[in-house]
This record gives C-alpha cells, structure tokens and sequence, in this order.
C-alpha cells in the first residue's frame, strides 16, 4: 500500500473529512478561529489534506503497476507523434514530455500544487477589509468572524471538490487549464480501469485515447499567449468576488448573536455545505462581464482538442466511436461536487460550451480548411472573441483569410454581431 495517503491526526480535531463541524459544540468556536489564524499556508495543507482523503476513499492506495509505466511510456511517444503531426504544434517545453501513471492521491497533491497560486489569490481576494464596529460591537465582531471566514470556507470546500475531482479525473487536462514549468501528463489509472470495467472498453484503447487527448490539450494550453490569456482572466476573475461580508450574513437568514450556540453551528454547517449558493452571492457584476470571455477561450480549445482527436483517432484505435462516445458523455454528467471548482473559477464545462467549441472549428474548416484553422494560435489576437465564437465567417473575416463565401450563413452571423455590438 502507498503511503501517500494523508494522516487523518493532521486535520484539526472537528475538521476531519468524516466530521467536518462535528464534535464538542463549546470547542466549535476556537476550533474555527484556529483555522482562520492559521495561515494561507496551514489553510492550504488542510485543503490538501482534505482533498487527498476524500480521493482515496478514506483508505490507502496501491503503488501504480511498473507495467503501467512502461506502457505509459511508450504510448506517449505514439501520441506525440501523431499529435505533433496533426497540429503542427510542439508538444513540450522542454523537449522532453511524459506521461506518468499516477494514484488519485498523486493527481491532488500535484493538482493542488498546480492550481496554488490562482487557489491562494481567490483567497485573498475574499478576505474583506476592516470593517468598522458601528453601534453593536457584538454584531461588529460577528461580522468580522464572518469576513475571515470565507477565505477558510474556499480552501477548505476546494479542497473538498478538488478530493472528489480526484476521485474520477482520468488525466492532467480534466479541467482544461495550463499548468506551466511541467511538461508531465498524468493518467489516473485506477479511475481509468474503474472506466474500463464500466463501460466494457479495451483496455489498450483506452489509454491511447487518453495519451491523445492529453498530449492534444498540452500542446494548445503550452502555447505562450494561450496560456497567458487564459491566466489572466483567471486573476481576473478570481480577484473580483465580492467581498461584502453583508452577502455572508444573509445565508444565516434570521440568525442572532445571542441564540443558541448549537442553532450557529448547525447554520454555518448548512451554508458551508452549498457552497454554491455563497459563491452565487459573492459574484460580482465584473465576473458576470468576465465568463463570456472565459467561454470562448475554453470552447476554442476544447472544440480543437476534440476536432484533432477525430481526425486522427480512427485510425489509430479500433474503438475509437465506443470510446469517444463513452468519454464525451462522461465529461458532462459530472456532479454538482464537480462542477464546483469549475464555478469557482468562472468555467462552466457544459455539453453547450463543447457543442459550441465545435460547431466554431467545423465552421472554419468548412470554410477555410486546416490551414485556415492553423490560424487560431498564431497569435493572442488571433482568439475568438465571444461573439466570433458563434460565428466562424466573421473570425475568419477578421483574420484575413480566403474562405468560400455562404450569404446566407454571413448575413446571419453579421446579424449576430450587430446584436451583440448594440446590447454593448
């Protein structure tokens, strides 16, 4: 058995995974205020901790095969090639790309480690400014307990969901975000023999379609101003959460400074157990002005990943209509667990956001063909705003290229960006 799994005494007494706000209510108060005084750092590793557990199951794991490595190894050269040769794209930054079989308890420590600096700015950005005590100091310091407590409430729910999306992810790119300084793809391979069981597949196949799509993802989320455009709206998006501790009081509904202790907790336990419903009340009108933007950028690259996986996989796999459609629809039946991270950072990976990806590149392929397609990385203005998403003839109209005119489909999408330039 692996030891990677986390020790549940580092937990703080009432936190555990198993009894999060559990325990002696007299100590409830000072447990959380212990939480809160403890750091972006101690929060961080708590959240980790979490994430770790609840992706194991509780238990420990068994070390990856040392046959899964090989084969590993040697289906990443397969899929490199293939994808180097279908995109044009480098595959690494390095020059140097693996693929690594990993545990569930290895895809969240790296995870989390890889979303940390985006994870920690959300928590800062969540941290409200002093507030001033007014007419009740009790009311002012039941306040101020409220404004600290929601960047704890953030690391410690992701590091819940990341748990649970540990508990399914297949690779690296299961939520398509870049990853820099790492050219090493991961492969989940017990929730991918979980997969194989399930849906009958061939083993062999299924870890190629894997390595594609993983190298596939990698090769577009490595490239320079892709990588940074989708960064920068993450800061952005991630710094402007509203931060009026009002927003918090109001999920406490009638709630009383000098009512009962136990009725408090049983409170905080029900907000914190709909995360969802807090984030709804902390989004601010810039995050709303932001997700049009997040959307096109993440369909642009799904729909790609999902256009050079169809070009090419046929050929190389069997399987591959059995496979793909077993996997397409794995992505969008998720649950609510797992879609809270993609909220948290202003993705929604929904069956329109794929379906909308894709009718974009076959809208440009239809038009302009591969080489026209091969335009969309060229540069950071190359992307797709959120109105040329919906509509590949004006893209293509942007960029200058040549492409086989259709009136009736440009009168509509010019149709469209009219719209969308008037409600501007």
């Amino acid at each position: 058995m692996s030891d990677d799994g986390p020790d549940p005494d580092e937990f703080p007494e009432g936190f555990r995974p198993e009894d999060l706000f559990g325990g002696d209510p007299s100590g409830f108060l000072q447990q959380l205020m212990g939480m809160l005084s403890g750091g972006a750092s101690g929060g961080f590793d708590q959240a980790t901790n979490m994430a770790m557990s609840i992706a194991a199951g509780g238990s420990g794991e068994r070390n990856v095969d040392p046959v899964e490595r090989m084969s590993l190894e040697q289906l990443a050269r397969v899929a490199e090639l293939q994808i180097a040769q279908a995109t044009g794209l480098r595959t690494s930054t390095s020059g140097s790309l693996t693929i690594a079989p990993v545990t569930r308890t290895d895809w969240v420590k790296k995870s989390m480690q890889a979303y940390r600096p985006i994870l920690e700015l959300l928590a800062t950005s969540m941290t409200s400014p002093q507030i001033e005590g007014g007419a009740d100091p009790e009311m002012a310091m039941l306040e101020q307990m409220f404004a600290s407590l929601r960047p704890m409430m953030v690391s410690m729910t992701t590091g819940s969901m990341v748990g649970h999306l540990g508990s399914r992810a297949l690779g690296t790119y299961d939520i398509p975000l870049p990853r820099s300084g790492s050219d090493e793809l991961l492969v989940v391979v017990p929730n991918l023999n979980d997969l194989g069981e399930e849906w009958s597949l061939d083993a062999e196949d299924l870890r190629l379609w894997i390595a594609l799509s993983e190298v596939a993802h990698h090769a577009v989320l490595i490239i320079p101003h892709v990588a940074g455009r989708m960064n920068d709206l993450l800061r952005q998006y991630t710094e402007a959460f509203d931060n009026d501790p009002s927003a918090l009081l109001g999920e406490l509904g009638d709630f009383e400074p000098s009512g009962d202790f136990m009725e408090m907790q049983q409170q905080l336990q029900s907000m914190l157990g709909d995360p969802s419903s807090v984030l709804g009340k902390m989004r601010s009108d810039r995050q709303t002005a932001l997700l049009p933007e997040m959307a096109a950028l993440t369909a642009a690259i799904v729909g790609y990943v999902d256009h050079i996986m169809d070009s090419i996989g046929a050929n190389l796999i069997s399987s591959y209509g059995q496979l793909t459609e077993a996997l397409r629809r794995r992505r969008v039946t998720t649950s609510e667990s797992d879609r809270f991270v993609e909220r948290l950072l202003g993705l929604e990976l929904d069956q329109n956001l794929y379906d909308q990806g894709r009718s974009f590149v076959d809208g440009v392929v239809e038009r302009a063909g591969e080489d026209g397609l091969a335009k969309l990385w060229e540069s950071a203005e190359s992307l797709p705003t959120p109105n040329e998403i919906g509509a590949p003839g004006l893209w293509l109209s942007r960029l200058e290229v040549d492409f086989e005119l259709d009136v009736e489909i440009d009168q509509s999408e010019l149709d469209q960006l009219l719209e969308g330039d008037e409600e501007e």
